[in-house]
């Protein structure tokens, strides 16, 4: 069986998920191995980008967050969330898809600017991030990209969904997100 595609208004085919922000099980005539590497691109991208050079140089009395990641394990794969000052809005998956673009959006631009907000107001709870490890299933990892540098916090997803962890606003911002991403994702595929 195909996966199902669908376009993400910039012209490229992203599989469907499942409902839970994993690709559906399926060839799709395009090698996990190649997907692997796409995700991990584009997560290298992001996490080697200079803001300065990416027109985000950092403003007096500006925030000292100018990126944040949220990345959530699963058993078949990880979702990333990537927010940017900018308004650059993704998530995308290490089994391929995802929505790419979504900051033009009002609605996702509104909660990136919160997840950013929130990142920053927990700075205090984030240490350094030399390794830039992936999470293990049941695991996430927010990082914070700063003029300063990487930071990152780890948390069991169910201590931060059930609110049992100092993070979890941070979580929940993050998951603002990416209901917004899936709203503008389900209008898109939605017309005719």
């Amino acid at each position: 069986m195909r996966r199902k595609h669908k376009d993400n208004g910039g012209g490229q085919n992203v599989p469907r998920d499942g409902g839970d922000g994993m690709p559906r099980d399926g060839g799709d005539g395009v090698p996990h191995d190649r997907a692997a590497d796409v995700y991990a691109g584009l997560r290298e991208q992001i996490l080697r980008l200079d803001p300065a050079t990416a027109g985000m140089g950092r403003r007096p009395g500006g925030s000292v967050v100018w990126g944040a990641l949220m990345e959530m394990g699963y058993p078949n794969g990880i979702a990333t969330i990537v927010a940017l000052a900018d308004g650059t809005t993704s998530m995308y998956t290490s089994t391929g898809g995802g929505i790419l673009g979504g900051g033009a959006h009002r609605a996702v631009a509104t909660a990136t600017h919160a997840f950013l907000e929130s990142v920053a107001d927990h700075l205090g709870e984030l240490r350094p991030d030399p390794g830039e490890a992936l999470p293990v299933p049941g695991q996430v990892i927010i990082r914070a990209l700063t003029y300063t540098g990487h930071l990152s916090g780890q948390a069991p997803e169910d201590d931060l969904g059930n609110r049992r962890h100092s993070l979890a606003p941070v979580f929940y911002a993050g998951h603002e997100v990416i209901t917004q991403l899936r709203l503008i994702d389900e209008t898109r595929t939605a017309r005719p």
